[in-house]
């Protein structure tokens, strides 16, 4: 597996090229480390997992051009609010990415066969999540871990995405409750599974008190049919004993729309509420 660092100065951006998986496709992974890394031997970090990995740090390989400016965001947070930072694990996608981001357990529920049914007419075949998730957790954060200073617990590993990489940053804590301890989910792209969907994630949410939690939705573009929804979702999170502000946070950015632009202008914020403890 080639490693081609891409990136030196405020921190250092490596790409672990074309990835092997025995699960999934293989596929780019790049890992910032914060600036200090290479320089303080002693200091181990956290880990956060973010999907759509092409879109966060090089806006020529991003969808519109415009990346999410992530090592930017995580200098930002270490100097205001005087956090050591994490390493950053983004994983590139697949052409297969609607099927790998698609939850898969909750639409095997009855009441959610139609719902799957429509999926995989769209989609051509089944929800490919837990293949993916299976590479997540048995191949890529063994490597991580291995390889990199990390801290390793839950209490120290989160995972984030945006629109339906929400969706499987949730379903990734939902399923391993005991491997990530938080998720951020930007724009999470509710109406693919409607309120089914909801509410079997909602359901399964794990206890209060051990997991960090944030959800943001904007009121453009895509991002306008999203508050029904997450409305929906809050409601499971206060029923689960969340309290807001503390281990869960829902924001609402009027004006936002539905891309990298936009949350590239927020980033900060999730990555700060999931590394504070």
């Amino acid at each position: 597996m080639p490693t081609i660092p891409v990136m030196n100065g405020a921190g250092t951006l490596t790409r672990h090229a074309d990835f092997a998986s025995r699960y999934i496709s293989a596929r780019h992974v790049d890992i910032w480390c914060p600036p200090a890394y290479g320089l303080v031997p002693e200091i181990r970090y956290p880990v956060i997992y973010l999907h759509d990995g092409q879109n966060l740090f090089d806006p020529a390989s991003s969808f519109i051009g415009v990346d999410w400016g992530l090592d930017a965001a995580m200098r930002r947070v270490m100097h205001d609010a005087r956090l050591p930072g994490a390493i950053l694990v983004g994983i590139w996608n697949s052409p297969l990415r609607l099927r790998e981001y698609l939850p898969d357990t909750p639409l095997r529920n009855p009441d959610a066969r139609e719902l799957r049914a429509e999926f995989v007419r769209e989609a051509g075949e089944e929800p490919l999540s837990d293949a993916y998730l299976r590479f997540l957790i048995e191949e890529l954060k063994p490597f991580v871990d291995a390889t990199y200073r990390t801290l390793p617990e839950s209490a120290h590993t989160s995972i984030m995405g945006s629109s339906m990489g929400g969706l499987i940053s949730l379903y990734a804590l939902l399923e391993h409750p005991e491997i990530f301890g938080g998720a951020g989910c930007l724009s999470t792209h509710w109406p693919i599974g409607r309120e089914a969907l909801v509410d079997a994630l909602g359901t399964a949410l794990p206890g209060a008190g051990r997991h960090r939690l944030y959800f943001d939705f904007g009121t453009e573009t895509l991002d306008a049919t999203y508050e029904p929804y997450q409305q929906r979702m809050d409601e499971w999170l206060r029923k689960a004993g969340y309290e807001a502000g503390r281990d869960w946070v829902t924001r609402k950015w009027v004006g936002a729309e539905h891309s990298e632009r936009a949350w590239r202008a927020r980033v900060h914020i999730p990555l700060e509420f999931l590394l504070r403890r």
